[in-house]
């Protein structure tokens, strides 16, 4: 009973963060298509595809795919298929690392060049116009070139996903992957600027120097408190939007899930006591969006425990978090901050909230358990305490994924030509994605629409949008450039 037991538990974690394909030389015994599959289900994994791609007399060759929790469970998993009789595993292929081979994004032309005339138009001499044209009216660099659809997705590689400072080299996968994010969602073009220095003045100088090839800044995977002045510097330098992901677009989803998840359970967002775990760059920024919001009653904790006024001990980082939190002036651990909080956010480091204290908040319980990939309490045991439960993780319902955001977001800023971004513009973003799920559809299980929602992006956008002040009318690019035929 045990191991059954221990096989489901696993099954629960596996992901496709994890799948191999192995490549199996077998014999023609109907019955080893069955094994096979009762195999990995008995060793706690999950068959995704079995496929046989290729067939002689008397043997078969086949690829199994499978979903694993991790490297070793991977490994496992093989060990165990080739103890059945006849069977050998040839190789294993981590899907993973097969689909980064080579990269993940390109560059491809708008245009065709067909000939000489083609030729004569996208390059030299025809080109020289358009660059003497942009020389006598910059104002219209956005509107002639790519400027006006890219985004440089910044980073030097100290904060990258959970892993920590792993250096720009190994940073740039996660920067492809957001790159061809925007992509996919909002038809942006995005580039991954790798920095090899951690120095905020050569980082931002650097950004000032790409600038004017991009039409904003996303800044991804920066450790704090050195994110919170390269954002600050480069906010005041530049005239173009300057967005940092991991603080604001984890921020909107966070308010946009919890206004859901709070609708849920008939509580409103002034009233419900929140307690958020992690006071770094995310967590941060969803208490400066929560308190903007509405909510009142929002208490931190870290690493010194419960934040609060007067704790000259604490980080200048944390002084002013503690400024403007914990009205009730709690002192104590994570554990005292939970007793009788209708919200837990956790935005800090795995295994940090014991199941069992879910039962000590309010009743209606919200949990966002959003450490990636091990979340701050087994997401598993949560559900079965509280009302309402997040995480960041796409193998459960409610994922709190920046995805939701980011696209949109620079769709509207780009559309709008804005060159800020304030306050005001995420919570219309936070709004936004919360609305896109409708009273008929919302439930504990579904506060927060799917990555994949044809009209995400968009509605993120025209709420954007709306949200950036109206250009002055001298200001105003004109419907028609000096040009025959060049429309805005």
């Amino acid at each position: 009973m045990g191991a059954v037991t221990e096989s489901i538990q696993r099954a629960r974690a596996t992901t496709a963060s994890y799948s191999i394909t192995m490549r199996i030389y077998a014999g023609t015994d109907p019955r080893v298509i069955g094994a096979l599959a009762v195999k990995v289900a008995d060793s706690g994994g999950i068959t995704t595809a079995l496929d046989i791609v290729d067939s002689q007399a008397h043997s078969l060759v086949i690829d199994l795919t499978c979903s694993a929790s991790d490297a070793g469970h991977a490994q496992e998993l093989r060990d165990a298929v080739e103890t059945l009789e006849g069977v050998r595993v040839h190789k294993v292929s981590d899907r993973v690392f097969l689909l980064h081979l080579g990269g993940k994004i390109a560059v491809q032309s708008k245009v065709n060049l067909r000939n000489r005339q083609d030729l004569a138009m996208a390059y030299t001499p025809g080109v020289g116009r358009v660059s003497q044209a942009l020389f006598e009216h910059p104002e219209d660099v956005s509107r002639l070139t790519i400027k006006g659809n890219t985004v440089a997705v910044v980073t030097d590689g100290t904060a990258v996903l959970g892993l920590g400072n792993l250096g720009p080299g190994a940073a740039l996968p996660v920067m492809e992957g957001k790159a061809a994010l925007f992509k996919r969602f909002a038809d942006i073009d995005a580039w991954p600027i790798c920095l090899d220095t951690t120095d905020v003045d050569e980082i931002v100088r650097t950004v000032e120097l790409i600038a004017p090839g991009f039409g904003g800044i996303n800044l991804e995977d920066i450790s704090a408190p050195r994110c919170f002045e390269v954002e600050a510097k480069l906010r005041d330098r530049l005239d173009i939007p300057v967005f940092h992901d991991d603080q604001h677009g984890t921020a909107i989803v966070v308010l946009a899930a919890l206004k859901n998840a709070l609708r849920c359970v008939d509580k409103t967002l002034p009233e419900a006591r929140i307690i958020v775990s992690g006071g770094g760059a995310a967590g941060s920024a969803i208490v400066h969006l929560l308190l903007a919001a509405g909510a009142v009653d929002v208490t931190v904790s870290d690493r010194p425990g419960l934040l609060r006024r007067g704790d000259e001990s604490l980080s200048p980082q944390w002084r002013g978090l503690a400024a403007r939190t914990n009205p009730r002036g709690l002192s104590g651990t994570l554990r005292d901050g939970l007793q009788g909080a209708d919200v837990f956010i956790g935005v800090s480091a795995p295994n940090l909230l014991a199941p069992e204290w879910i039962d000590e908040m309010a009743e209606e319980q919200i949990v966002f358990a959003l450490a990636n990939p091990n979340p701050e309490v087994d997401i598993y045991e949560a559900t079965q305490r509280a009302a309402v439960v997040a995480s960041g993780r796409s193998d459960y319902p409610n994922q709190i994924n920046n995805v939701l955001a980011f696209p949109g977001v620079f769709r509207g800023l780009l559309d709008a030509r804005s060159s800020d971004v304030t306050t005001e513009m995420l919570i219309s973003a936070a709004d936004a994605i919360a609305s896109v799920v409708g009273d008929e559809q919302l439930n504990p299980s579904y506060i927060i629409p799917s990555v994949f929602h044809p009209e995400m992006s968009e509605t993120v956008a025209k709420a954007i949008v709306s949200s950036v002040p109206k250009l002055a009318p001298s200001t105003v690019p004109p419907s028609a450039g000096p040009w025959p035929g060049v429309d805005s």
